[in-house]
């Protein structure tokens, strides 16, 4: 039987329909060379292109920038003692995220030993850092390195501890108006520390470091240097300001007056070796500060100076020409009307001499002698003296005083003018004055900082007053503190003292009160001028209320032991002379 080939050729030729395995594989091999094409691209530009964008994601990983300390500068007095410095403290902030992420809130007894160390409520703590979506929450400023490391040793999750540094004031009440305060950033907001705060103020330097993913540091990049802060030097003499500092507040206690105030300057340079306020405040815990407490007395307080203005009637007289050293002035019978006023003294005096006057505190004396000056020329001596404007000592808050120049002046008022009524000045104004007589007319400003100083920086002076005629008032006032003067209490045994006192009413509306305030400037040694001490007791509450009682004997105990710090060699004739007797009888 022959075999059919035509069938087998039919069954060769049947139609099978095309497979997709093939287009699969092709399609896959494209995407595939896609991906790795899109991925060259990709890491071109970011490698070629912009790697900027790369490289600041690592550096925002491994590099930090770590600020180097800067300490505010030191307050120093004239002789180094340190009067303001900075202390290092510790910060305590929270980062809310991070604590949230730990769980550290659950950490109930942890906070609450936080919060006793802290002396806050432990719910009003936790309410602080209850938002996650904040990074930074100070908790508290300026701790003591102990309580940080008791905080540290908590160890709350997102709790953290940071430097700063905190003022530290070693003379605490003493120089506290001075010195001023700083707060709680550092900056200062009173005194001297905010009038050169700039120059107290440093500027912190920098470190950029790279760390690994322990967080080492590996590597110190860049490195940049801060400007460091000035240091501050006062002509303040600590010695004389803690002397004068204890009996200006023993007075106002021993007195029981509202306030008290004193300040001791050098003639020669003008420079403030003390200057003093009562009550005062401990600046090393501000708790029970107050306003009242942080003024500046000496140099805020304007007040009407009564008789301690005396002597400048009698210089301009003298200056004027109309009178002389050893004229007298009839001041019987002890009393005179002016435009319906009347002018007195406590008793008819009779003629008296210039010296007489101070020495009596006359005022029929002074108004005579004031009167018999043109008005311009008086009202210029006491603008020349500096009683018009400020000291030139920059201190913050100084008042110019309280004068009100008029077109037409009564002869009453020019009266009142010459006896120190119509008139308010400060500490500092009457000091200057005092400065002035006591450097031979010579008006120098008031200086507190010694250090900074402008290069080839000269005290501005001027010759006001002959010397001739400051040196005799100098030598008139002498007599106010001898046997028949207002103010023997003011005496300093071994020292020859010229001074005045001034005991006036304080003014309110419509007239004078019932308070007083004692003044009394005197000028140490005489033979040598070369301390000028103002004493001020405002409103005394005790029996005594004149200046020979308050003021003049608290003047002696600062003059007196700040001549004494000085090294100034005695002067009193008397004591010298005593000395030398019982030197011969030693047979030295």
């Amino acid at each position: 039987m022959k075999p059919n080939y035509n069938k087998s050729k039919r069954g060769a030729k049947q139609n099978v329909k095309p497979s997709l395995v093939h287009w699969r594989f092709v399609v896959v091999l494209v995407v595939v060379v896609m991906v790795f094409v899109v991925l060259a691209v990709r890491a071109a530009y970011i490698q070629v292109i912009a790697p900027d964008n790369l490289i600041e994601q690592g550096d925002s990983r491994t590099l930090r920038t770590r600020n180097m300390p800067s300490y505010r500068g030191l307050i120093t007095d004239r002789n180094g003692v340190e009067l303001a410095v900075s202390v290092p403290v510790r910060a305590i902030y929270a980062d809310p995220k991070i604590i949230h992420q730990k769980d550290g809130l659950s950490l109930t007894r942890r906070w609450q030993a936080l919060a006793e160390v802290l002396g806050q409520d432990a719910d009003k703590l936790r309410s602080m850092v209850t938002n996650p979506k904040r990074r930074f929450v100070y908790l508290q400023r300026q701790v003591s390195p102990a309580m940080a490391e008791y905080v540290e040793q908590l160890d709350i999750p997102g709790i953290y501890l940071r430097n700063e540094s905190r003022r530290y004031y070693p003379t605490g009440e003493v120089a506290a108006q001075v010195i001023g305060i700083t707060d709680v950033d550092d900056n200062g907001i009173e005194g001297m520390e905010r009038l050169y705060n700039d120059w107290l103020t440093g500027t912190p330097g920098s470190r950029v470091i790279r760390r690994d993913a322990k967080g080492r540091q590996v590597e110190i990049l860049e490195t940049k240097d801060g400007e460091a802060a000035g240091n501050l030097q006062l002509t303040i003499d600590q010695r004389i300001q803690a002397l004068a500092y204890r009996e200006i507040k023993e007075a106002m206690l021993y007195y029981k007056a509202t306030s008290a105030s004193a300040l001791v300057v050098d003639v020669k340079s003008g420079d403030i070796l003390a200057m003093v306020n009562a009550p005062s405040f401990n600046p090393n815990d501000r708790d029970d500060v107050s306003p009242h407490r942080m003024r500046n007395r000496v140099f805020t307080d304007a007040f009407e100076p009564g008789s301690s203005l005396k002597p400048l009637a009698v210089l301009a007289a003298l200056e004027f020409g109309n009178v002389k050293v050893g004229d007298v002035i009839d001041t019987s019978p002890g009393r005179m009307r002016l435009g319906g006023s009347l002018v007195k003294d406590e008793r008819n005096y009779g003629p008296l001499t210039l010296e007489e006057i101070i020495q009596h505190s006359s005022n029929m004396g002074t108004s005579k002698l004031a009167l018999g000056v043109p008005k311009n020329f008086l009202l210029d001596t006491y603008y020349n003296m500096g009683l018009m404007t400020d000291t030139g000592s920059n201190i913050p808050g100084e008042s110019s005083g309280i004068f009100h120049e008029r077109s037409r002046w009564s002869d009453f008022e020019l009266a009142t003018l010459s006896f120190g009524y119509g008139i308010s000045v400060t500490t500092a104004q009457l000091a200057r004055m005092y400065a002035t007589i006591a450097n031979g007319g010579v008006r120098r400003p008031l200086k507190i900082v010694q250090q900074p100083q402008s290069s080839g920086w000269q005290p501005q002076q001027e010759q006001v007053v002959s010397a001739k005629n400051a040196n005799a008032v100098m030598t008139m006032m002498e007599s106010v503190t001898q046997e028949d003067g207002t103010a023997k209490k003011a005496q300093v045994p071994g020292y020859r003292v010229a001074g005045k006192t001034g005991t006036s009413r304080k003014a309110i509306a419509g007239g004078y009160g019932e308070e007083y305030v004692n003044i009394f400037a005197g000028i140490a040694p005489i033979s040598d001028p070369r301390l000028v001490t103002v004493v001020l007791i405002n409103e005394p509450g005790g029996d005594l209320y004149h200046a020979g009682d308050t003021a003049a004997p608290t003047f002696s105990k600062i003059m007196g032991g700040a001549l004494q710090l000085l090294n100034i060699a005695p002067d009193d004739r008397q004591v010298t002379s005593t000395l030398w007797m019982k030197g011969a009888q030693n047979g030295s």
